[in-house]
């Protein structure tokens, strides 16, 4: 038992050690969702002022001005 136990781990181990990576696509979304998460920390956006900014930033619209809540 304990033989078989041995062999079933060796075989398993590398296929629970290997990771996915991320597509490009979602690697810049990651990196687009940090930066402008960053941002809204900086400019202590919260609320519905908070969540305007990550849209417009998120979709790559200009952050210039902090957008109105509707």
């Amino acid at each position: 038992m304990l033989r078989l136990l041995s062999v079933v781990l060796l075989v398993a181990t590398p296929a629970l050690a290997e990771t996915r990576q991320p597509s490009p696509a979602q690697r810049a979304q990651q990196e687009r969702m940090r930066s402008c998460n960053a941002e809204a920390k900086s400019r202590s956006l919260s609320g519905e002022q908070r969540q305007g900014f990550m849209r417009s930033c998120l979709r790559g619209q200009s952050t210039g001005a902090t957008p109105q809540p509707m």
